[in-house]
Formats: C-alpha cells, structure tokens, sequence
C-alpha cells in the first residue's frame, strides 16, 4: 500500500498517510483544533527493496564456491603483483632494398 505526504495549508503540520491508491485524498488536518485542510504533496516515491532470497544468483552462493572464488582472486593478484613485467623490445630496423 503506497504512503502519501500530506501538508496542513494553515498550521503547516505536515504528515503520511498509508491509502490505497483508490482511496480519495484526505481533506482535514489531524491536529486537534486546526480547522485547515491538507493538500496531498507530490513525493518522490520509493525504491525497489528486495528482500528474501533469490534475487540474485551470485548473492546466495555456497560457501566453497566463494572460498574457490577468494583463492582464485588471491593467486591472480599475486601473480599480477609478484611477476614483473616483461621489458619492451625495440623493433628491428627495416632493411632498405636497394635496387
């Protein structure tokens, strides 16, 4: 069920409401005495929050598979880390032909 911020346009109290979206808008300001009416205020809406499982397959892996993964990263890390590089060599001159 979505939530609506509404504002009072006399005393500016400013609250949610959870509706549905079939509901009508709230006209009357919930402060005891304030006699104003509310204006539905245009929000910015939620995101998406996944929760539970399954979402995503990498998420939820097993545990020797991450342990397979950490010691892959490590070994190509420290291969990457501990070889130098290999030194550029020079190309050769071209030969000119002489006719």
């Amino acid at each position: 069920m979505p939530t609506y911020d509404y504002e009072c346009t006399t005393c500016g109290h400013q609250f949610e409401a959870k509706q549905s979206m079939k509901d009508p808008h709230l006209t009357d300001c919930p402060v005891e005495g304030c006699p104003g009416p509310v204006k539905r205020k245009i929000g910015m809406g939620a995101g998406f929050i996944f929760k539970g499982n399954g979402f995503y397959i990498t998420d939820y892996r097993s545990d020797s598979y991450k342990a397979a993964a950490k010691k892959d990263s490590e070994s190509a890390s420290a291969s990457t880390s501990s070889t130098p590089a290999p030194a550029a060599t020079p190309p050769a001159p071209a030969k000119a032909s002489g006719a």
